[in-house]
């Protein structure tokens, strides 16, 4: 063999060297055989083969069946990433090869060493000892050599090479996981300080980052042909979608689907009698196209829902070659996601009340101010209803895939029940949240034509609702209604198309093309950073997706174009992460050693950190007016409006007609009268403090940092004039008796 052919490949060689372990001994082995012709005369349910080019032999472990008889020469072809290595033929009764020389028909289950010559290890190039997930499969055309049909092929066997080196490392799950918990973490201990708008940040930076996860776990669970390289890569965020292997859990819900009417796949068990093939990319799958079309669905309780071929073995895709990969039954792949969704649900409530607790005993011991997380200690039920709603909104993809995909395996009546609940009980959650941001932010644009009013200003709307709004602009705040269409049509082309690859392929470049085009035209997010942090993951997506069309193989094309595709997805997107990764990092630590994070960012231009008026300032300025109200006499001016209910603002608004001949009267006066009503009482809880000197209320507004107002924002009602016509306004209709103060000259 010539090195030089392999030349593409040293560059990627010596990278996976330098950022993957090697291992002390050099190994190649391969699991599984499979026929690469129709009726083969030679098949094998149980294959392991290792060979350790150190002590020049190979392992092989095999129950076949041959019906082959007479002399017979082995063609054997060697190909990595689509280009041949080697091509040799072998005589078995040159080699000494027991029981082949000649072949004769029956069973073959007595394991036995190969030798192998040292010229022959010297044509293995050193790249398929190191390179991980090797690419590489070995065919072997058994031909005869007698008889009349001398030089036919009588069977075609097919087996995948392994060097025991991959990508899917624990170390890279746990890696990416910590990083979202802890980041997450900060942003919530960064928004109990107060310094919300940098906890915005982080929270949306966070989130997208996680979703960039999934969306890498969701190629993974397509039923395109994946390289090697590639199916591990994506096995590395199989717990974004909760696919995690825990041994007594695996116990407990093979358990319960027993004792529920189902009947649990064992496929696992009997890995030491049965070889299971993981598909391959089609351009290597002649094995593969022939063991479908021989294939039968079984019965049996070993093979339920995977194709069991006419020799033994079993073929696992799409959905089922993720749980396979992940150790686990493809019958207990829906509860296991849904067990550890729950479990992260309860986990997340108890940390939230668990700080509830430590804040409030720290408190009474003064080890903490006492307003120290007041805002969280005040309304902490409503922060836990918020958080349960952003870990739902979270786990959406999880969710919807998993229980679509289990309403075509029926793995146990129990089963079920829980799908139909957890799914429509989620997507009418997620439909009613969204629904209530629409309505609010409506309401906030007829009273004050600025939706960011009400959505940032009332508490209790920002901590229950704002995880649907907060990581976009005041003016998209209906951009998480077409995310969530999104996400849940993405989920029903994995789940029902799990026997169309091609189907998935297709869809992924049309819905991820249609998030990238409506990213880059409506930047909904808040700023320009974030905007920039969003389209970069929309575009590496719309990038995956075609790549993933390229698996299917659809054009034909050359089998090193998509060995070396493989590759550089797997590249392309392990560079992304890790600079999505660093980037969050360094952000995350940055904030949490500053001494005011807000400073950070720029503020956005809806104004919203203007409304985020602390609860705790909010009641002490409401206190001290109505206290001056009152020795005034006029106590009625300081009613308490609740900004996510302003219906009774709007009702009570409208029992207050115009006067006659006021400049307000004529055929639009009512509804004027109804809406500047409604308005100003909303806006009665956040006056400026009374001047001291002057007795009046302040026109400069100090609380909006002296900022200039931007184009979306509603007029100040601060103002000398808005000041004097409010005050009168509710001064004549409150006590009718007592005229109102003149305020001319106070600017």
């Amino acid at each position: 063999m010539r090195l030089s052919s392999i030349n593409p490949l040293i560059l990627l060689s010596s990278l996976a060297t330098v950022i993957l372990p090697t291992s002390a001994e050099y190994v190649l082995r391969s699991t599984s055989l499979g026929a690469c012709q129709e009726d083969s005369g030679f098949t094998a349910s149980l294959f392991d083969v290792v060979f350790t080019p150190d002590n020049l032999t190979a392992s092989v472990n095999m129950i076949a069946t041959s019906s082959i008889e007479g002399h017979v020469i082995f063609d054997i072809s060697i190909w990595a990433y689509g280009y041949p290595i080697i091509r040799t033929k072998l005589d078995p009764c040159s080699s000494n090869l027991p029981g082949l020389c000649p072949m004769t028909s029956g069973k073959m289950n007595n394991p036995f060493n190969l030798p192998v010559t040292r010229e022959a290890i010297e044509q293995i190039p050193s790249i398929a000892y190191t390179f991980p997930d090797l690419d590489a499969t070995v065919q072997v055309f058994i031909n005869r050599t007698d008889g009349e049909y001398a030089g036919e092929s009588v069977a075609c066997l097919e087996a995948n090479i392994s060097n025991g080196m991959t990508v899917d490392l624990v170390g890279v799950k746990w890696a990416s996981a910590g990083v979202i918990v802890l980041a997450l973490i900060s942003s919530a201990i960064i928004n109990g300080l107060g310094f919300s708008n940098a906890a915005s940040h982080i929270a949306s930076n966070t989130l997208s980052l996680f979703g960039y996860f999934q969306a890498q776990a969701m190629l993974g669970l397509c039923a395109v042909p994946l390289p090697p390289v590639v199916k591990s890569w994506t096995q590395d965020f199989q717990w974004s979608m909760g696919i995690i292997n825990v041994g007594f859990i695996q116990d407990i819900l093979t358990w319960y689907q027993r004792s529920t009417g189902g009947t649990a796949s064992t496929i696992l068990d009997t890995l030491h009698t049965v070889s299971v093939q993981v598909q391959k990319v089609k351009r290597s799958m002649p094995m593969v196209d022939s063991a479908v079309g021989l294939a039968q669905r079984s019965v049996s309780t070993i093979s339920k829902r995977a194709i069991e071929t006419s020799y033994g073995s079993f073929i696992v895709y799409g959905i089922q070659r993720v749980a396979f990969r992940a150790g686990i039954e493809t019958t207990n792949l829906f509860l296991t996601g849904l067990t550890f969704f729950y479990i992260f649900m309860i986990f997340a409530a108890l940390c939230v009340v668990l700080f509830k607790g430590i804040c409030e005993l720290l408190a009474k011991i003064n080890l903490i101010k006492s307003d120290t997380f007041s805002e969280f200690r005040a309304g902490w039920l409503t922060v836990l209803k918020g958080v349960l709603y952003r870990w739902l909104l979270v786990g959406f993809p999880q969710i919807a895939i998993l229980c679509l995909w289990e309403f075509t395996q029926n793995d146990s009546p129990a089963a079920m029940v829980l799908a139909v609940f957890f799914f429509f009980g989620s997507l009418i959650t997620l439909g009613y949240a969204a629904y209530r941001v629409i309505r609010i932010a409506r309401r906030s644009v007829a009273l004050h034509r600025n939706p960011a009013y009400i959505l940032f200003s009332d508490p209790h709307a920002l901590n229950k609702w704002g995880f649907l709004y907060v990581q976009f602009r005041a003016s998209a705040y209906y951009y998480i209604v077409p995310l969530l269409i999104y996400i849940l049509i993405k989920a029903m082309f994995i789940a029902f198309s799990q026997r169309a690859g091609t189907v998935q392929a297709v869809a992924f470049i049309i819905l991820e093309a249609g998030a990238l085009i409506s990213a880059s035209v409506l930047r909904p997010w808040m700023d320009k950073s974030t905007n920039s942090f969003n389209i970069a993951i929309c575009a590496i997506n719309f990038i995956n997706s075609i790549f993933l069309f390229v698996f299917t193989d659809v054009f034909g094309l050359p089998r090193l174009v998509i060995g070396v595709v493989g590759v550089v997805l797997w590249i392309a997107n392990a560079a992304f992460a890790l600079i999505l990764l660093l980037m969050l990092i360094i952000t995350t630590g940055i904030v949490l050693f500053h001494n005011n994070p807000d400073t950070r960012y720029q503020f956005m231009n809806d104004d919203r950190t203007s409304f985020m008026k602390s609860q705790t300032h909010l009641t002490t300025a409401n206190e001290l007016d109505a206290l001056g109200a009152t020795a005034r006499g006029d106590g009625k001016l300081f009613k308490r409006t609740d900004l996510d209910d302003d219906e009774s603002a709007i009702s009570s608004a409208g029992n207050m007609a115009p006067r006659t001949g006021s400049p307000q009267s004529g055929p639009y006066s009512n509804r004027d009268s109804l809406r500047d009503s409604a308005r100003n009482s909303m806006r009665s809880s956040f006056r400026a403090p009374v001047d001291p000197v002057s007795g009046t209320y302040s026109s400069d507004p100090q609380h909006l940092r002296g900022r200039a107002s931007g184009s979306m924002r509603a007029p100040s009602p601060f103002g000398a004039s808005a000041s004097s016509t409010n005050l009168s306004g509710h001064l004549s209709q409150g006590g009718g008796a007592q005229a109102a103060p003149k305020t001319t000259g106070q600017r």
